[in-house]
């Protein structure tokens, strides 16, 4: 009978241990609930100012590199030079037609209109005539010579000549090509094409000089029939066989390749 009431008061017991052992862990887990959250607001405002922090940081690179930019944008326009215009020296054929139209109204009018004749003879008979008539020879040799130094100097500072030793040096390259390709006629057809191209663009940048020098030169030209076709100088030669047209041209040509490799006229 002992043994039994002992039994029932240690089963009490337990009974009464058990439940005072849930409510300490629930106590237990509800605290830990508590601490959590409490842990999880203190690292909330944590992670706010980390992304606060992240975006002042991304907002200040974006306001030092559009400083940059700022700055960069008027330095390139401090660099980029102020265009300046070139003068045209490339020539046109406008103006050559025009001259060569002029040139000859000048040739053909010379006898029937006596202004045009009479105010070249009172400019150059005082002149050239007179060193024509105290040595002929030798004035004619220095008045070919002041024709071609004038001349080549027009020539010179008239006409491109960058463009101009540019357009010899593609000559010479397809000259050298054809050289080459000479038992090939597609290729030597193509070249050739290549090559007529050249000679409009040649003409065009030497033309320029004509402007200058080609009304002055047909009067020079119709003075000088005028001069040697009088009676003292009729049957007048150069060097006992050149008329005077043979020795001008003659003469011209020695006195312009001297004088262009001179001043390194192209």
């Amino acid at each position: 009978m002992d043994e039994d009431k002992e039994s029932e008061k240690n089963e009490g017991l337990s009974e009464e241990k058990e439940p005072e052992k849930n409510e300490e862990s629930a106590a237990n887990a509800d605290n830990k609930k508590v601490i959590n959250e409490e842990k999880t607001d203190e690292q909330a405002p944590q992670n706010n100012d980390l992304v606060d922090d992240k975006s002042a940081n991304e907002s200040e690179q974006q306001a030092q590199e559009s400083e940059k930019e700022e700055k960069v944008e008027p330095a390139e326009e401090k660099v980029i030079p102020p265009t300046i215009p070139k003068k045209n020296k490339e020539g046109s054929f406008k103006p050559i037609i025009f001259i060569m139209i002029i040139s000859m109204g000048i040739a053909f009018f010379w006898d029937k209109i006596p202004f045009i004749k009479d105010s070249v003879h009172a400019v150059l008979d005082p002149s050239a005539g007179a060193l024509l008539n105290w040595e002929t020879t030798v004035g004619m040799i220095i008045i070919v010579f002041v024709i071609s130094l004038l001349t080549t100097l027009i020539q010179k500072y008239a006409t491109d000549q960058k463009a101009l030793k540019e357009l010899k040096k593609e000559q010479k390259i397809l000259q050298e090509e054809m050289k080459k390709y000479k038992e090939h006629p597609e290729k030597m057809a193509e070249l050739s094409k290549k090559q007529f191209a050249f000679i409009p663009k040649t003409f065009k940048l030497t033309s320029r000089a004509i402007m200058f020098t080609g009304i002055p030169f047909i009067l020079f030209f119709r003075w000088f029939n005028d001069f040697f076709t009088q009676e003292a100088f009729v049957d007048f030669t150069f060097f006992g066989f050149l008329s005077w047209f043979w020795f001008y041209l003659i003469a011209t040509m020695v006195f312009s390749t001297i004088l262009r490799k001179v001043f390194k006229v192209v």
